[in-house]
């Protein structure tokens, strides 16, 4: 009568082990095996470095709004006329005392009045559209992208002089810091036969690069009073950038910022904004997470057939096995061991693969960059300068509990059919 053994034991692992390493002459599957392990591994890095690139360009993505852009936008609804123009206006002729009341909102960091509008910059023949931020040179040195900005030229301290200009426009323009570029607003001076469009010079002073392509290619930064001046905004503001200490919950301020904004007062959030694409990112993230999954599926698939020709070649030695007391049990978690081995070995090599990759991801691209001539990120299209990578502990783990949870599952079944082989027709022909 077979006698029990402890389940895994180690005579079981020595079997298992000992299967995988057998050459094909000797009965065993060492190509299959291979092929397994490669195609697990591949799988696995795949799905590890789409998940840190897909979080990489999440993060970078929602940090340049945040680093570049207002948390929130405080504005008014139009309510009260014009007497300029005798048409309703928003603009914020207590934008101080606003300001002021809303930096008191607790988890409010800064409160900053704005004034906004589009212009034509040009110099010499070269000509774009640019949306001014006016702003004070206080509030101005607390927004990170900008007065942070890796990538500068001029002085920021120099901005009560003059403004400050996004890299790409500067480019495009042919702006350096010193250079002097003319801003053309259509609302301009109003005189008899209509309105004359206002066209002033001024020196840019400071060069930022925010790391987003269209804050870059289309923002300039105005000192506050002149701003008001430029685009007849006299004594107001169009609106408050608040800026709040957990911008992921910015909306549980929402009550708070509207009482304290007063009567009239509209709000528009980073995420009113950004919403619709970050949700899209998000589906984006789900849907690639599983056709990865189904690729790491069809890797563990191969780990299936590679057992089922091991059971077949090894038919006398589990024969043999039997009839010297090995129950079933044991048989069944020798082969289970084989598959275990491929799937674990894979999993491991994949994880080290993509953590390789998406530590590199940089020189990659370079790499990339270097064979296809250029090109092959464009910030145009992309929205930000290169491709990042965020390795996220829970991505790497998701990835290493997929590979091991299919492969542990797919070998099930070619164990059982080699655990149930009868011994007697093992060794009927033998």
């Amino acid at each position: 009568m077979a006698t029990r053994t402890a389940p895994f034991s180690g005579f079981e692992f020595l079997i298992a082990w000992r299967y995988l390493r057998a050459r094909r002459a000797e009965g065993g599957v060492s190509v299959m095996t291979w092929i397994s392990l490669i195609g697990i591994m591949l799988g696995v890095a795949a799905l590890i470095i789409t998940l840190a690139v897909r979080a990489g360009f999440r993060a970078e993505f929602v940090d340049t709004i945040l680093g570049s852009n207002a948390h929130v936008t405080v504005y008014s609804a139009p309510m009260e006329v014009a007497p300029e123009t005798g048409i309703f206006s928003s603009l914020m002729p207590d934008y101080d005392a606003r300001a002021a009341r809303l930096a008191q909102v607790p988890g409010v960091t800064r409160a900053a009045p704005l004034i906004r509008g589009q212009v034509m910059a040009t110099m010499n023949d070269r000509s774009n559209v640019a949306e001014v931020y006016g702003i004070s040179y206080e509030n101005l040195m607390t927004v990170p992208r900008v007065a942070h900005s890796t990538q500068i030229d001029g002085e920021i301290e120099s901005f009560g002089r003059g403004i400050a200009m996004g890299s790409e426009l500067a480019r495009e323009l042919g702006v350096s810091a010193g250079d002097t570029v003319k801003l053309i607003s259509p609302n301009g001076v109003k005189t008899p036969f209509g309105v004359s469009p206002r066209v002033n010079a001024y020196t840019v002073v400071y060069i930022f690069t925010a790391g987003r392509w269209d804050i870059d290619r289309t923002r300039i930064y105005m000192p506050f009073a002149e701003a008001q001046s430029f685009f007849n905004r006299e004594g107001g503001a169009d609106e408050i950038e608040v800026m709040v200490k957990d911008p992921e919950h910015v909306d549980d301020l929402t009550p708070q910022l509207i009482a304290a904004g007063g009567a009239g007062t509209m709000l528009w959030s980073w995420r009113d904004a950004s919403g619709a694409f970050l949700r899209a990112l998000t589906m984006e993230d789900n849907v690639m997470f599983v056709i990865l999954s189904v690729l790491v599926l069809i890797a563990t698939m191969n780990i299936t057939s590679g057992l089922i020709m091991l059971v077949k070649n090894k038919g006398r030695d589990i024969g043999i096995l039997r009839t010297m007391g090995l129950t079933e049990g044991s048989v069944m978690r020798v082969f289970f061991l084989c598959g275990a081995f491929t799937g674990t070995i894979g999993t491991a090599l994949g994880v080290g693969l993509g953590v390789l990759f998406a530590l590199n991801i940089s020189h990659v691209m370079e790499a990339v960059n270097w064979v296809s001539g250029g090109g092959a990120w464009d910030p145009s299209i992309r929205g930000i300068y290169e491709l990042p990578a965020k390795l996220l502990p829970w991505d790497v783990a998701k990835a290493v509990l997929l590979a091991l949870g299919l492969s542990f599952v797919v070998t099930i079944f070619p164990a059982r059919r080699a655990a149930r082989l009868n011994p007697v027709e093992a060794l009927r022909y033998e």
